[in-house]
């Protein structure tokens, strides 16, 4: 049987500035804190956790007073920068420079002195930390919209600018774009900022290619990762036989008779050692079942 890891998945680049930045911080000594998981992986997330790396969320931040924080590359709203600043936190920012940039496009629209009254939209996941982080810019005035079916609800006598979470479906944002130029109302302007990180939108058809190549494909991210469902559904798109795990123990072995080629590939907050530990487990579990073959089978004995 032939096991291939996609080579081209594993963590972006602001992933592993975020993680780089944790592992350096924690081998000084002393408390670590993230505002939230550092990376939509429970596996990676507990793997820090053993090194010392303690995860709060926004309320338990408030009552946090002197202590050292990190910022994951998902970014944060102003907000959270005035409660370091008033707790006496020192801040670990290790903010996606993509999603940084985009903060501050999102910002300046809003701040622009306009005599039209502009809707700021972020195509995006509501919710979702990267999106509160840039609804934060506008004072929580943008709107979020999820699909091309919720564009169809804005407002469309209205200025529209438009942003998108950069972990989004480029394909879908075009789609929205096209729309709102058809429907857009002649006194109103539309203008829109294509803010999709390409390192994870180059994914799509390299990662749709790969699984399109193997009988069988286990596809490894966490649950609550928003570019790992991206992902996992092109995967099954082209391949069907296509299984979402998040470890080793969720695999059904009964997948693997008569299978030739696996594929193993996973999301921007996969990490490469938990792809390898898939591979790893595949193996074993074929040399166990050509062992128990050879006992069962007296022709292959001595």
């Amino acid at each position: 049987m032939k096991i291939e890891i996609d080579n081209g998945s594993g963590f972006c680049h602001g992933v592993v500035t975020a993680i780089h930045k944790a592992e350096e911080e924690l081998a000084k000594g002393g408390p670590l804190y993230c505002l939230g998981d550092i990376v939509h992986n429970n596996r990676e997330v507990d793997r820090l956790s053993e090194l010392g790396l303690i995860t709060i969320d926004h309320e338990q931040l408030n009552n946090l007073h002197n202590a050292k924080v990190l910022l994951r590359a998902h970014g944060e709203p102003p907000s959270t920068y005035e409660i370091a600043r008033k707790n006496n936190i020192e801040i670990i920012d290790a903010t996606c420079p993509v999603v940084l940039k985009l903060q501050q496009r999102i910002y300046e629209a809003f701040h622009t002195p306009s005599g039209i009254d502009v809707q700021i939209v972020i195509y995006g996941m509501n919710g979702h930390a990267e999106v509160l982080g840039l609804v934060g810019q506008t004072q929580g005035k943008a709107i979020v919209i999820e699909s091309l079916e919720e564009a169809k609800q804005l407002d469309m006598s209205k200025s529209i600018r438009l942003f998108s979470q950069t972990t989004k479906s480029l394909e879908e944002f075009r789609k929205i774009v096209e729309y709102i130029k058809q429907h857009i109302s002649k006194g109103a302007t539309f203008e829109y900022t294509d803010t999709i990180c390409r390192q994870v939108a180059n994914r799509i058809p390299n990662i749709r290619k790969f699984a399109a190549a193997h009988d069988l494909v286990f596809f490894v991210s966490g649950k609550k990762s928003s570019n790992g469902k991206i992902l996992f559904h092109e995967c099954q798109t082209v391949n069907p036989n296509t299984r979402f795990i998040d470890s080793p123990y969720e695999i059904d072995w009964n997948l693997l008779k008569g299978v030739r080629s696996v594929g193993i590939c996973g999301a921007t907050s996969t990490p490469k050692w938990l792809m390898e530990s898939i591979e790893k487990a595949i193996i074993k579990e074929i040399g166990n079942t050509e062992e128990k073959d050879c006992a069962n089978n007296p022709k292959t004995k001595g």
